[in-house]
């Protein structure tokens, strides 16, 4: 999908199709029209060249040299699952190949434009070294990350992007031309379709001192859906886990993890830092769940049914500051589920802000067994240990049970 959004906005890409079985792979070969191709997994995850497909297969992108080669890997390929280091040992399901004619590279370059709240907009990030993983680049050698803000009212101006391409350092006049006129299609790319990011790595100078943007990767505002209806509904849904599905049609954000203690919060940032302090103290999550500003108490239902559906959660930390979202809906959809879904994993809940005492008093009244603490620090502690002797008493095969009131 990258690719032909790019191509769309009359940015310089190489001849690719995307094909779903061998024989369209020979095709697309064909169509192309040369002998010197890649056939590239198109999976949702990062890593794949030097991923592994589940029958020993190394890379998921590969070079051949004739149609009937770029059948045969695509028959390797599709329909077997590519592991790679995004995606974990359950790997991906391959459902499509990218066909593309190969080029040859004479230098590779690393291009994006992203969000950046110290510019207070969009800002264009460029660095000669391209092709390799950038954040090692910029860990090592910061200086060889470039910025140009861009101010979002004005737009971009053509002489920023030729300034950012020569000190990225392309060869000749020619090719840094060439390399800001992909810039400013791709910034008009990134405000038309209200991405967050748009990277391109590597943005490449090939042979012929032709400019080319050889791989894509494009992340889209969720709360642009309204506006990009078209460009949504193009979301695979076989590259999604059945879970972060039935999360979506929910209006949950969430995500499994591998981890014993299940997270319920409220807000991305206060998940990332709940995670956190599980991992502080010793501890796994299992999931990251944020069920947003405007629960309901159905909702909440719905994300302890999640939680609870994995089977290595030890315990569940509930995590709520009461802004936007009231903590006593909250309260009551741990009720809700704590009845209908007969939960039996222990449960640590620590809510403040809105509606904080009324919540309390709704899950102290229940008389169920859920442990209130008013301290992150403490609750985080509690479900570590809560998650550990659990786990040690599944692998002893001993039943535990706790009790919170005397």
């Amino acid at each position: 999908m990258s690719m032909q959004l790019l191509k769309d906005a009359g940015v310089s890409v190489p001849k690719a199709l995307v094909v779903e079985t061998p024989d369209e792979a020979y095709q697309a070969a064909e169509k192309i029209g040369t002998e010197d191709l890649v056939v590239k997994a198109q999976v949702l995850a990062g890593g794949r060249g030097k991923g592994t497909f589940e029958d020993g297969l190394k890379g998921g992108v590969q070079m051949v040299n004739s149609p009937m080669a770029a059948k045969a890997m695509a028959s390797r390929m599709i329909g077997k699952k590519l592991i790679t280091k995004q995606t974990g040992k359950k790997g991906q399901i391959c459902q499509r190949v990218l066909i593309c004619e190969r080029r040859y590279l004479r230098k590779e370059y690393y291009f994006a434009i992203s969000m950046e709240n110290a510019f207070q907009g969009p800002v264009l990030i460029g660095s000669s070294q391209g092709g390799v993983n950038i954040e090692e680049v910029a860990a090592e050698e910061p200086e060889a990350i470039l910025k140009e803000p861009v101010n979002i009212a004005e737009g971009i101006r053509e002489e920023q992007a030729l300034r950012l391409a020569r000190e990225m350092g392309f060869s000749t006049t020619a090719a840094a031309t060439l390399a800001a006129e992909n810039m400013v299609k791709l910034y008009q790319l990134f405000i038309k379709y209200d991405a967050l990011l748009v990277e391109i790595n590597p943005l490449a100078e090939d042979s012929m001192g032709m400019v080319m943007c050889m791989d894509a990767k494009i992340n889209f505002d969720d709360n642009s859906a309204f506006r990009q209806p078209q460009l949504f509904s193009l979301k695979d849904w076989t590259q999604v886990e059945e879970k972060e599905k039935e999360a979506a049609e929910a209006a949950l954000n969430y995500i499994a993890l591998e981890g014993s203690i299940g997270c319920l919060v409220n807000g991305a940032g206060l998940a990332m830092a709940t995670m956190d302090i599980i991992k502080l103290y010793g501890g796994t999550p299992a999931n990251f769940l944020d069920v947003g500003g405007g629960a309901t108490a159905e909702q909440v239902k719905k994300a302890f049914k999640l939680i609870t559906s994995d089977t290595q959660v030890q315990a569940i930390l509930v995590n709520i500051f009461g802004g936007i979202m009231q903590c006593d809906i909250i309260a009551e959809g741990i009720l809700l589920a704590a009845k209908e879904l007969d939960l039996k994993v222990p449960m640590v809940v620590r809510l403040q802000g809105n509606q904080v005492e009324r919540a309390k008093g709704l899950i102290a009244q229940s008389k169920l067994e859920i442990l209130a603490c008013d301290d992150l620090d403490q609750a985080a502690r509690v479900a570590v240990g809560l998650s550990k002797i659990l786990t040690l008493a599944k692998e002893a095969r001993l039943e535990v049970t706790f009790q919170w009131r005397a």
